[in-house]
């Protein structure tokens, strides 16, 4: 079946379509069918359609119907150990110049008849292109709704970025990369996406309106900012091998122990820290009602030499300022044996802005994270300081945390167990700063020595693009671990508080994505200080 046959291939560009029917699917074979007659029905003229049917060799090609004559297609049932087995069967049977690979083995997808002409059109119109992606429609409840994805970039290593499901690869160039890795389970596309990524070919066909190249029929997933705790270890494994080859490939690869220095102090500066030794520094706007409780959990720490300082950034108005100054001298929770709590008041609502006024105003060696949120467990600053003295090497600690839940009715908090503690596995000893460029988080809590922090080039102060009171402790992470060790802590020494204010969940797709953004330019960064380091530039 092809539709419109007197349109002409566009620059005589061969395309060969491919679809998945897995053993197991989780939609019906009358869905299958419907997704194979999208590809049968493209306006443009294919090589041919192959059916990669994973029920064994005994499968018939019952998904088509007795009333198409379906003569472009090409069936190769057999029993395929993964999905990346199954396309480089496709790919062995190819006879075009691009591979259209529409990836429905687990969700339905239904191509545009003029999807396949457009990503050739955008794949072969100036340069060649490797690697074709496009904006989509997924359908829920029988609705379309537009997703607009990012436009690719080098630093788009993030393992959960969404290219879609369908995909125009130039064949001899995943040929020549060695087609899809078939010791991948669950890694294969992310690998194969950054292997055809590597010399920078890629295009991004977008949708204003009515220019959706395909249909997903599945349904809109919620942000959730723990969902990769739930990730198969496995999965995490090999996506971790598939970014640190990448890594290598490009030159930006940390081996271990590489460019690591030890931090140092004269005498004189270590009898400054007699006192005090931590600063735990809290920047917070408008939130009296939670302050409190993070403050308490800072006086009630086993090391005594630390102080907090809150740093509210709604100006004088904002009446967390009046709950913090209960806690200092003269306010009626003040209690002068415990460790002291300093107010610094700007009228910027810029993180960055406050935690580098704070941090610089510090009397500790090392700063300590705390949200106006949340909590530290009483032994938290007690633990930082042990990894801290087990090497000079370390310049920040990432530490491990609960999640709790505050009852906004009755004020009673709960622990969440259905959350295990999050323990950051991805900071390993030997690969942890690489596994950073492909994780969206840094770890918490963090911990960093302050003349570490300050030699790194402080935290951001949305000075970065589309970087909004987000990402800017991500950039300095990144920075710091190309120069130190980063130290951890397993035990959990810290309490995420989840509550309706909360700014970590119900996020709309807008700022999840303008999100996304500024932590892949700050990895695009990172990726240029790594190549320079890896071959010996100076740093910054």
């Amino acid at each position: 079946m092809q539709s419109d046959s007197t349109l002409s291939t566009f620059g005589g560009a061969k395309v060969s379509a491919v679809l998945l029917l897995a053993e197991k699917m989780p939609y019906d074979l009358a869905g299958f069918t419907d997704s194979l007659l999208s590809a049968l029905g493209q306006d443009y003229p294919l090589a041919e359609v192959i059916v990669v049917d994973g029920r064994g060799l005994a499968a018939t090609p019952d998904f088509v119907p007795s009333s198409i004559e379906a003569t472009l297609l090409r069936h190769l049932p057999g029993s395929y150990a993964n999905r990346a087995a199954m396309c480089n069967a496709a790919l062995r049977a190819a006879t075009g110049d691009h591979l259209l690979l529409i990836v429905n083995d687990q969700v339905q997808v239904t191509l545009k008849r003029s999807a396949a002409r457009t990503m050739v059109m955008s794949a072969t119109r100036e340069a060649s292109v490797d690697l074709v992606y496009a904006d989509y429609e997924r359908v829920v409840a029988g609705k379309p709704q537009d997703v607009h994805l990012l436009d690719w970039h080098a630093g788009r290593l993030r393992d959960t970025l969404d290219l879609g499901n369908v995909f125009l690869l130039n064949i001899a160039t995943l040929r020549e990369s060695g087609g899809f890795n078939e010791t991948y389970n669950a890694a294969d596309l992310y690998d194969m996406r950054l292997r055809m990524s590597a010399r920078q070919r890629v295009a991004h066909v977008q949708n204003r309106f009515a220019g959706s190249l395909y249909a997903v029929a599945a349904p809109a997933e919620g942000h959730n900012v723990f969902a990769y705790l739930l990730a198969d270890k496995s999965a995490q494994l090999e996506t971790e091998r598939a970014c640190t080859e990448h890594l290598k490939q490009i030159g930006a690869c940390l081996e271990p122990g590489a460019h690591v220095g030890a931090v140092g102090y004269t005498a004189e500066e270590e009898r400054r820290f007699k006192d005090c030794i931590a600063s735990v520094v809290t920047p917070v706007y408008r939130r009296p009602e939670f302050i409190g409780r993070a403050i308490e959990s800072v006086q009630a720490q086993t090391v005594k030499q630390v102080e907090m300082i809150v740093v509210v950034n709604g100006g004088p108005e904002d009446p967390t300022a009046d709950a913090v100054r209960r806690y200092t001298e003269g306010g009626d929770l003040y209690d002068p044996a415990a460790p002291p709590v300093r107010l610094i008041v700007v009228d910027v609502n810029n993180l960055g802005l406050c935690l580098n006024t704070g941090i610089s105003q510090a009397r500790g060696k090392y700063y300590v994270q705390l949200d106006s949120d949340d909590r530290l467990k009483p032994d938290a600053v007690e633990k930082l300081l042990a990894v801290y003295n087990s090497d000079p090497t370390i310049g920040m600690v990432v530490g491990s945390y609960e999640v709790w839940t505050l009852d906004d009715k009755s004020g009673q908090l709960r622990r969440n167990e259905e959350i295990p503690v999050v323990t950051h596995g991805e900071w390993t000893a030997d690969n942890g700063r690489n596994n950073l460029l492909r994780i969206n988080g840094a770890g918490a809590p963090r911990s960093a020595h302050v003349k570490v922090i300050a030699d790194a080039g402080w935290f951001g102060v949305n000075d970065t693009p589309r970087c909004r009171n987000y990402g800017e402790d991500y950039d300095l992470v990144l920075r710091i671990s190309e120069r130190y060790t980063i130290g951890r802590v397993w035990d959990p020494i810290y309490e995420v508080i989840r509550h309706a204010g909360g700014t970590d969940h119900s996020i709309d797709q807008i700022t999840i994505d303008r999100n996304d953004d500024a932590k892949d330019y700050m990895r695009l960064e990172a990726l240029q200080r790594r190549r320079a380091l890896n071959q010996g530039g100076q740093r910054r």
